[in-house]
């Protein structure tokens, strides 16, 4: 997972270098042509294509004696995929996310190996089950070394990653996607000033299944003045389904545009790849709810 993950990174940024020479409508002319060339075979590419993260440097990260204490498991997609153009604000999920347990007074703790850790999720939707399962196991053991056998709560920072997580591991260590983690660890030791504008928000299909969708409407109402709610079941992404059989992703969010109150200009999820798809079809930004929250947080006193 190291080696994929950081050739993936290498790739967005080449990609993110040729956008910003030759623009947007070249890049998608050539890429396009080089798509349809290709049979299809050549991942489907837009303006919300990120460049690549930077690598997560855990040795940054020393042991303290902070009683508040929360292993943070970043996606193999989130250490892979940094920011778009479309995010103003030019910080990173990964970076976000620490900033923000370091908000909350917490210490974070990566598990051991992280580079080369996966939930198995990236093998199992493409029927490599005995892999998968390997993967799943892996990344259970790290977990339950890095929170001392569940004394400290685990945050995953995709919706999909965690259903995956919760689906295959065999432990009974406390997982948490980024809502329900912020609800109830985070918010108690955090002041929030809402934002006086409208945002809107997704939830993806893990998140619905977990039962979270009430939660994630919760959260956002008290960080911004107007939540609102897109009536679509699924966008179609489909984890990464999307760059390569695009039209499902056009076809689930054939709807989204109309369902936006013009002046919104930012929606709010928890999947980096469905977050591609909704700012393509929608034509807002699309980021983690994890920038809300800390764009209207502080720490308590």
């Amino acid at each position: 997972m190291n080696f994929i993950t950081a050739s993936a990174r290498i790739a967005l940024n080449l990609t993110g270098f040729f956008h910003s020479i030759l623009g947007t409508s070249l890049m998608k002319g050539i890429t396009g042509g080089m798509r349809k060339l290709s049979g299809n075979t050549i991942p489907f590419w837009n303006q919300y294509i990120p460049s690549g993260a930077k690598r997560i440097d855990i040795r940054s990260f020393t042991g303290g004696q902070n009683p508040l204490r929360a292993v943070y498991f970043p996606a193999c997609i989130n250490r892979a995929m940094g920011i778009s153009k479309d995010y103003f604000e030019k910080v990173q999920l990964t970076e976000k996310t620490t900033n923000l347990l370091k908000k909350g007074g917490y210490e974070v703790i990566f598990p051991e190996n992280l580079n080369n850790l996966c939930c198995g999720m990236a093998f199992l939707s493409k029927g490599y089950k005995k892999t998968g399962e390997k993967k799943s196991r892996q990344l259970e053991e790290a977990l339950i070394k890095a929170s001392n056998n569940g004394e400290y709560p685990i945050l995953c920072d995709m919706s999909p990653c965690l259903f995956n997580m919760k689906e295959n591991f065999k432990s009974e260590i406390e997982i948490f996607e980024p809502v329900e983690f912020i609800i109830n660890f985070l918010l108690p030791h955090l002041d929030i000033l809402p934002i006086n504008e409208s945002v809107t928000v997704f939830p993806v299909c893990s998140l619905k299944k977990m039962g979270l969708t009430d939660k994630l409407i919760e959260l956002a109402k008290k960080c911004a003045g107007e939540v609102i709610l897109h009536d679509t079941n699924c966008c179609g992404f489909a984890g990464d389904r999307g760059f390569i059989y695009p039209e499902l992703n056009k076809h689930g969010l054939r709807n989204l545009k109309a369902q936006i109150p013009s002046g919104i200009k930012h929606g709010y999820s928890t999947s980096r790849t469905c977050e591609i798809g909704f700012s393509l079809h929608s034509g807002i930004s699309y980021k983690s709810i994890i920038y809300l929250v800390d764009k209207v947080s502080t720490p308590k006193a």
